[in-house]
């Protein structure tokens, strides 16, 4: 089974995805998710539904009525944050759960409304057939440079043989 971590993976960098699969993770010591983990920890403290693991595979930041909610630093991944919540939505319904996506970019303070479309379910279920694809490669996907590589988890990891150039 695919987790969230995994589906938001596969929108930002395949090789990322492919590493983190292997359980090569780089995160535990990394600036950026030390600081996500503490805002997990302080967000919603009134609501009693958070961090909610379902089946063992993914978990749900915070149920609240209707929705269930992410909680994000910033918008700047939005299109893996929003895929990720699709993903949410389609493995809820999968369950008969129908609920919306909310996703809370913190530090912006704004939020985004997600609701699962029938393209958006196919959409899940093709990348979950390239996750599981790319998951099961014997060696990680070519290095590809992208504009956020230098604040990544694992950019020691990638680019300490390739160089940085």
């Amino acid at each position: 089974m695919v987790s969230g971590v995994q589906m938001q993976y596969y929108k930002v960098c395949k090789r990322k995805l492919w590493l983190f699969s292997k359980g090569i993770a780089m995160e535990n010591e990394h600036e950026r998710v030390m600081e996500g983990k503490i805002l997990h920890e302080r967000a919603y403290p009134r609501l009693e539904e958070r961090e909610i693991l379902v089946d063992g595979t993914f978990k749900l930041d915070v149920l609240d009525g209707e929705y269930i909610r992410e909680i994000k630093i910033s918008s700047k991944m939005s299109e893996a944050d929003r895929f990720q919540m699709l993903y949410y939505l389609y493995e809820l319904k999968k369950r008969g759960i129908e609920k919306k996506g909310l996703i809370s970019y913190t530090k912006e303070r704004k939020m985004e409304e997600v609701v699962l479309t029938p393209k958006d379910e196919q959409a899940i279920e093709k990348a979950l057939k390239e996750i599981y694809a790319i998951v099961h490669q014997p060696s990680p996907p070519p290095l590809k440079k992208l504009p956020y590589c230098t604040k990544c988890a694992y950019y020691e990891f990638c680019f300490a043989i390739e160089g940085d150039d």
